[in-house]
């Protein structure tokens, strides 16, 4: 099973950017942690359930709108899910909702924060109702909880 952990802009400056709405953990830290989660998933597979099941997180990040385009369109075909973090592109990028819509694989939208409880413009949501499932409001747990559903419909 491959997975692309797909982050966008600004978020490379987690840690030091308003830690008190994004948390200490930096961008690596992150990663780190749901390439443990991935890890103790694929060990604790019974061979009879899924047969040499391996877990394979891919991880990117850009501040450029294009780059996560044109990443999305280079893991159609070749990854099993997306765990995407479009940040401030969330509230205005129709081109990323219409490559998430145009790869056919499931997107999971997550952020650390809570949009839908802070400042107005960040209401909007462009890509919510093109993805699979959304998980906001938790930090780290945001991703460990979308990258558990993506389990979840491995195994569906």
């Amino acid at each position: 099973m491959k997975i692309l952990v797909l982050n966008g802009p600004n978020l490379n400056l987690l840690g030091e950017r308003e830690p008190e709405i994004y948390g200490l953990l930096t961008l690596e830290q992150i990663n780190a942690e749901l390439a443990k989660r991935a890890e103790r998933t694929a060990s604790a597979v019974q061979p009879t359930d899924h047969a040499g099941v391996a877990i394979q997180l891919d991880f990117f990040q850009s501040n450029h709108e294009g780059m996560l385009v044109d990443k999305l369109h280079e893991v159609r075909g070749s990854h099993d899910a997306v765990i995407f973090n479009p940040a401030a592109y969330t509230h205005y990028s129709y081109a990323l909702r219409d490559a998430i819509t145009a790869i056919a694989i499931p997107v999971i939208e997550v952020h650390l924060s809570n949009p839908d409880q802070r400042e107005d413009f960040r209401k909007v949501n462009v890509v919510r109702d093109v993805c699979a499932a959304h998980f906001q409001g938790r930090g780290l747990q945001s991703y460990i909880e979308a990258f558990d559903y993506v389990i979840r419909l491995r195994d569906a």
